[in-house]
C-alpha cells in the first residue's frame, strides 16, 4: 500500500471513530429505552459480525485463524464489546448519553498510564499536557451545580469508569496481539465471540427478549445504524488504527466523541447542555490537539541556538 493511500485510509478511519462513534451514544440511548441492554448488544454484534463474514467471503478474504488468534479475538471481544460496550450501554439507563461520553473521555489518560505501567513506555511532554487538559475538563464536568446525582446514577458512573478501563487495556492488548491478518476478519471474530458472551449475560440477568418487530420504528432505525456504521464501519476502522498508529492517538476518539454526543443528546433527546459542559468539551478537544500534534514542544525556544 503506497503512503498516500495509507494516509487517506488513516484519515477516514479517524473520521469514523471520531464522528460515527460520537453518535452511537445517542443511538444506544434510543434503543436501550425499549430493549434490555445485553440483549441489545448481543443482537447488534451478532448481526454486524455475520455481515462482516459475508462481505469478507464476497471479497475472497481468508477466514482462517489459529487457535491462539481465536483466543485473542475472544479476549478482545470481551474487553471491548462485552464489558467495554455492553456494560456501558447498561449504565446508560442511569446516566445521560452526553455525560456518559464525557466520562469516557478519560480513556486517553488510562491508556497513557497503562502503557507506562505495562510496557514502560515514556510519557511524552505533549501527552502530559493533553492529560492535564483532560483532568481539567473532567473536573469542570463533574463539579457542575446543575448535575443531579442519585444512588443509581452514581452506580452508573462507577461502572462506566470500569468500562473505560476495560476498553483502554483492550486497546493496548490488541495493538500487540496475534490476530487474524485481515483486520476486517479480526473485527468479525471479535463481534461473534462477544455476541455469545452477551447472550449468556442476558440469560443470567433474566432479561426480557422482545423481537425487533415489536420495537418502535425509531429503535429499529437506531439499531440498523448501530450495526452498519457503529459496528462494521467504525469498529473495523478502530482495529485498523490500532495496528497502524500509536495507541494513545487512537484513544483520543474518547475526547472527540463527547462533543458530538453532547450536542446530539441536547438536540435530539432534549438532554441538558450547560455552558460549563461546553467549556469542558472545548478543553477536552484541546487535549486531543496536544496528544495528536506532531510538533515538538521546545521550552524557551528563542534562546536555543
Amino acid at each position: 500500500m503506497d503512503s498516500t493511500r495509507k494516509s487517506i485510509l488513516i484519515v477516514l478511519a479517524f473520521f469514523s471513530i471520531y464522528c460515527i462513534w460520537g453518535s452511537t451514544y445517542l443511538l444506544n440511548k434510543i434503543v436501550v429505552s425499549e430493549v434490555a441492554p445485553f440483549y441489545l448488544a448481543a443482537i447488534r454484534f451478532f448481526c454486524a459480525g455475520l455481515l462482516i463474514f459475508i462481505i469478507a467471503k464476497g471479497l475472497k478474504l481468508s477466514l482462517k485463524a489459529s487457535t491462539k488468534q481465536l483466543k485473542n479475538s475472544a479476549l478482545a471481544g470481551f474487553l471491548f464489546l462485552v464489558y467495554g460496550n455492553g456494560v456501558f450501554v447498561w449504565a446508560l439507563r442511569y446516566v445521560d448519553s452526553g455525560f456518559a461520553a464525557l466520562i469516557a473521555a478519560t480513556q486517553p489518560l488510562f491508556v497513557i498510564f497503562l502503557m507506562r505501567i505495562l510496557h514502560g513506555s515514556k510519557i511524552k511532554t505533549k501527552s502530559i499536557i493533553g492529560v492535564l487538559f483532560g483532568f481539567v475538563g473532567m473536573y469542570l464536568l463533574v463539579s457542575q451545580d446543575t448535575l443531579k446525582l442519585n444512588k443509581d446514577s452514581i452506580i452508573g458512573i462507577v461502572m462506566i469508569f470500569t468500562c473505560v478501563l476495560s476498553w483502554s487495556y483492550g486497546s493496548i492488548f490488541v495493538s500487540k496481539a496475534d490476530l487474524p491478518k485481515s483486520f476486517f476478519v479480526a473485527t468479525g471474530y471479535q463481534m461473534l465471540f462477544a455476541s455469545l458472551f452477551l447472550v449468556s449475560l442476558s440469560l443470567i440477568f433474566n432479561e426480557t427478549w422482545k423481537t425487533p418487530m415489536a420495537w418502535s420504528s425509531k429503535a429499529q432505525g437506531a439499531m440498523l445504524l448501530l450495526i452498519v456504521f457503529g459496528g462494521i464501519v467504525a469498529f473495523t476502522a478502530f482495529n485498523y488504527l490500532l495496528k497502524e498508529v500509536p495507541t494513545e492517538k487512537v484513544a483520543t476518539s474518547a475526547y472527540v466523541n463527547p462533543v458530538i454526543a453532547l450536542f446530539l443528546g441536547w438536540y435530539v433527546l432534549g438532554e441538558q447542555l450547560s455552558q460549563q459542559s461546553i467549556v469542558a468539551a472545548l478543553i477536552l478537544l484541546t487535549g486531543v490537539y496536544f496528544i495528536n500534534s506532531k510538533k515538538k514542544i521546545v521550552i524557551f525556544s528563542r534562546f536555543k541556538k
